[in-house]
């Protein structure tokens, strides 16, 4: 069973400005070596209904600047970004590995509060991705607070994935709810949970304080430090969600 690193790039994203956060990313990725790593949703340009910046999903400049930061590290990557997908908008989450290979997932809960269900469509399937052995469930920020699209169980006498990837820009004065559904949602479906926030302060004045962390399936916490612009590396190990699932396995009761 092969053990995952995980990297969560906890940064301070720039306001509509793709160049200034890939700059950024460059940086805080430095020396990193890694299996996988996470950027904050809608890594180049931040939580903005600014469609101007959504280019084409087909030939994005975007894609194309993960896929050869992917390749350089030799790790996947997953963030989401917005982007035109024929006539409709999306906060498109995508998942690229240093061979090229992407494999997306389109946010399925868009946030009414901030009116992103008038800006951007919202996707109907769960998306899950093989990588090194691992089953991984791709998620977008406001997808937490709903239980229901990330229920695992058991299909062909093993659970359908092992680790559940959040990608947000989620606000700082509800950041007990954020750290308190990570944690749920490991607990309730037996897997690690790696949740990656932003820090900082947005074009429209929220403030973010980060908390990212990655979660174990008995929902032991591992912390990023909160306010503060960051990159680190977890492992993740195949070996011991195997026995936490085998002594306590409560999703065959599902």
């Amino acid at each position: 069973m092969q053990d995952l690193r995980v990297t969560l790039v906890q940064a301070n994203q720039v306001w509509e400005n793709p160049d200034a956060n890939y700059e950024n990313y460059i940086q805080l990725l430095d020396g990193v070596e890694t299996d996988l790593i996470l950027l904050p949703e809608m890594f180049h340009t931040c939580f903005s209904m600014n469609l101007e910046l959504a280019g084409d999903y087909e030939g994005s400049a975007a894609v194309q600047w993960l896929k050869e930061l992917s390749a350089s590290k030799n790790a996947a990557i997953y963030t989401s970004l917005m982007v035109k997908d024929g006539e409709q908008h999306f906060n498109r989450g995508v998942f690229i590995t240093p061979t090229g290979d992407i494999t997306t997932y389109d946010k399925r809960k868009t946030f009414g509060l901030a009116k992103e269900d008038e800006y951007f469509a919202s996707g109907t399937d769960t998306t899950i991705v093989s990588y090194k052995d691992w089953k991984l469930n791709l998620q977008i920020c406001y997808d937490l607070r709903f239980p229901e699209i990330a229920r695992n169980k058991i299909s062909n006498q093993s659970p359908i994935y092992d680790v559940l990837l959040y990608v947000a820009n989620w606000p700082q004065k509800r950041s007990l709810h954020w750290k308190t559904l990570l944690r749920a949602r490991a607990i309730e479906n037996q897997c690690f949970v790696v949740g990656v926030n932003r820090v900082g302060t947005d074009g429209n004045g929220f403030e973010y304080s980060g908390d990212s962390r990655l979660v174990d399936a008995l929902g032991q916490e591992h912390l990023l430090e909160k306010g503060i612009e960051m990159t680190k590396t977890f492992v993740m190990k195949k070996s011991e969600l195997g026995i936490i699932r085998e002594k306590l396995p409560f999703l065959k009761d599902t």
